[in-house]
């Protein structure tokens, strides 16, 4: 018997110091911008931060190297982590990210097992804190996406009355960079380095078209391969592509406002049944449990999980209008 509180002790021990590492490196500052506050502080230079010098390193800031580790190599084959964090404008490392995913799961599901009542709960709190980092990175994406969208009219002016001005195309893209704010600026500065670098302009516009995936820049990028190809005014170009972005955004507004009443309900309908099944679980818990023990619960549950999915498939195809 003491054995057995022991290795109940151990076990918490465990998934507390792995739940707390979790959050620790979530949370955590990277080295090197306590270093550069520290230098910050001394010069007197506090106005400059991280962002900014990463910004004006632009790409001498990457490893030389480029090592992958084994387990990055592994997740690549169904999701290409080190993208998908680049694009969200993170600095985190994909294996610390990894990582973090699964010391969130899995301390939270043996603190669970270990100090809750309610076992069967478990994998699914496992499932829910370890896909929890995931979900942080996909929302960062999504709303550096959104702001680029928004961003990128103002800097097709920008480029547009520079060629006006008599500027050449790469002084208008540094004058992007410097005007215009994260996450656009960025970028371009990114694409201006490159081409500083030697590699060739369109080289690195389209490698600016692999960190963002956006229609709207593609068309631009494609602009202006096929104005250094054969010629034309790049200038009228980029006005009638600025003109393009501008409508499709009050076309998008309106489709918004219209499919507004579906989204509700494909919310409140997608959200009643896991609802429904945690009031159920505190009010009655060995009649939901029938849905795990029992054969023809655990059918009807599968059942109902597949039919939850395919629900929210159709809603979003309904409610989801491309332009």
């Amino acid at each position: 018997m003491e054995m057995v509180q022991i290795i109940i002790i151990m076990a918490a021990f465990v998934g507390a110091a792995t739940l707390a590492a979790g959050v620790a490196i979530m949370f955590r500052r990277p080295a090197e911008e306590l270093v550069e506050d520290r230098l910050t502080s001394l010069t007197g230079n506090r106005g400059q931060g991280i962002a900014q010098v990463k910004q004006n390193s632009g790409i001498l800031n990457q490893p030389l190297d480029g090592v992958v580790s084994p387990i990055e190599e592994f997740v690549s084959q169904f999701l290409n982590v080190r993208n998908f964090i680049e694009q969200a404008g993170l600095t985190i490392e994909p294996t610390k990210l990894l990582f973090m995913c699964g010391g969130l799961g899995i301390g939270s599901g043996v603190l669970w097992l270990l100090f809750a009542p309610y076992k069967a709960v478990a994998p699914l709190l496992v499932l829910v804190f370890g896909v929890a980092p995931l979900v942080w990175v996909f929302l960062k994406r999504r709303s550096r996406l959104k702001k680029f969208s928004a961003q990128l009219v103002n800097a097709l002016e920008l480029i547009s009355r520079a060629l006006r001005a008599g500027h050449s195309l790469p002084a208008g893209i540094q004058l992007v960079a410097k005007q215009m704010d994260d996450p656009i600026g960025t970028e371009f500065h990114h694409s201006y380095e490159e081409q500083n670098l030697g590699i060739p302009l369109e080289e690195s516009l389209e490698e600016m078209t692999r960190r963002v995936p956006n229609v709207d820049l593609r068309f631009f990028v494609t602009a202006i391969i096929l104005q250094r190809q054969t010629g034309g005014d790049l200038a009228e170009i980029l006005d009638k592509i600025g003109r393009l972005i501008r409508e499709r955004f009050q076309i998008h507004g309106q489709i918004a406002a219209l499919t507004g009443e579906g989204r509700l309900s494909g919310i409140v309908l997608l959200a009643l049944p896991p609802v429904l099944f945690l009031v159920m679980l505190r009010l009655n818990y060995d009649y939901v449990m029938m849905l795990f023990n029992d054969p023809l619960g655990q059918m009807m549950l599968i059942g109902a999980i597949v039919m939850q999915v395919l629900g929210a498939l159709v809603i979003r195809k309904i409610i989801n209008i491309r332009v």
